[in-house]
């Protein structure tokens, strides 16, 4: 099996790992539990060391420095003091570990003595029916990993972005574990970015939706502006999106391109991919940005050419109505000597010229556009 096959089969789905007395690796947090451990295990030439007793980290953390090897801690949303013990532990630098906790992290890499701390925002699109003003499009969470030479330790914060299914995965493919801590920095940033390039695609439709509403033919063949709440709420969740994807373009390309004495150098190479593919997720964002930013103006100029279009129209219907309002003024003076006042045929006659006069001004304004 060549690595680039071992690599991209992290990603597809596969069944639960099996323990070998039958049962399944449980990597879900208990919440009546205290403990923010995930999961902790040892892990020596691609395989998870089978243990009765679930171990804590400062257990593997010795069979790992006495046999070799090395240890996947996974904590969800830690306390700082649940943390404390484990930074202490595995020597992790107090601004690190400061970030882990506090979580809200631009994404990011930062080098230390003895680890590598990487900050990725995952994101995760949220069905809805239809697109409203208030419609929640996009989900945050955030995933923290601290690099070492034997050791690898994940901090997740928010309800998504479980990193169950990926462990179970890798651990289907030993060769691919065997390369070390870092195998795994690439598992969690290329499931990461496909998960970008899901949410950019479910995104696509919206933007699609929108700017075909925008730009749809209204009552009277003629495009009418829809609710830009709608439109604004879709750029600020394009926007959060953005935040997320963009900073991390940097450190994937330096984790590709700078020789890293944490980063296995068959592992390196593999990093370009999800560089690239992260490139193309922000051109992506970019485009859903400038096109939002397009739609909504193009909606507002709608809507102006719409009250545009009613003011002219309620000007023809008054300039129509002003004929008879002005002859009822004339004739409701009440003077003696009016023209036509005592003809016998004055009134069909003068009521007869204002509708013709209204006629024609109807006629001449709805030939112009006006009506």
């Amino acid at each position: 099996m060549s690595m680039i096959r071992d690599l991209r089969a992290v990603v597809r789905p596969s069944r639960p790992a099996q323990r070998k007395d039958g049962g399944t690796y449980d990597t879900t947090r208990d919440p009546a539990t205290p403990s923010a451990v995930v999961d902790c295990a040892v892990y020596r030439d691609g395989a998870r060391l089978d243990t009765r007793q679930p171990l804590t980290p400062q257990e593997a953390m010795r069979q790992v420095r006495r046999d070799g090897g090395f240890v996947w801690i996974g904590l969800h949303e830690p306390t700082e003091s649940e943390f404390a013990g484990i930074a202490r532990e595995f020597g992790l630098h107090p601004l690190a570990v400061e970030d882990a906790v506090q979580a809200h992290q631009r994404p990011k890499l930062e080098r230390y003595d003895d680890s590598l701390f990487t900050v990725f925002k995952t994101i995760h699109y949220v069905d809805h029916d239809r697109l409203t003003a208030t419609s929640e499009v996009v989900e945050t969470g955030e995933v923290m990993c601290f690099t070492g030479r034997d050791f690898f330790i994940t901090v997740r914060h928010g309800g998504q972005g479980s990193l169950r299914a990926l462990r179970h995965r890798l651990q289907d493919d030993p060769e691919l574990l065997a390369k070390g801590p870092s195998a795994v920095l690439h598992a969690i940033a290329d499931h990461v970015v496909d998960g970008y390039i899901a949410v950019a695609d479910a995104l696509q439709d919206d933007v699609d939706d929108v700017e075909t509403e925008v730009f749809s033919p209204g009552r009277g063949g003629t495009a009418r502006g829809t609710d830009a709440g709608r439109i604004y709420q879709l750029k600020r969740e394009v926007m959060e999106f953005k935040r997320a994807v963009s900073p991390l373009l940097r450190p994937m390309q330096l984790l590709s391109e700078r020789p890293m004495r944490l980063v296995d150098p068959d592992i390196q190479k593999y990093f370009r991919d999800v560089a690239d593919h992260l490139v193309r997720v922000q051109e992506q964002v970019i485009g859903f940005d400038e096109l939002l930013n397009s739609i909504l103006q193009a909606n507002l100029a709608q809507a102006s050419v719409a009250q545009n279009e009613d003011m002219r129209k309620i000007t023809a219907w008054a300039a129509i109505i002003a004929v008879p309002t002005m002859v009822c003024g004339v004739y409701g003076m009440n003077f003696k000597y009016m023209p036509e006042l005592h003809w016998r045929y004055g009134y069909p006659v003068i009521m007869g010229i204002t509708v013709a006069i209204c006629l024609g001004i109807h006629r001449t304004l709805k030939r112009n556009g006006w009506l």
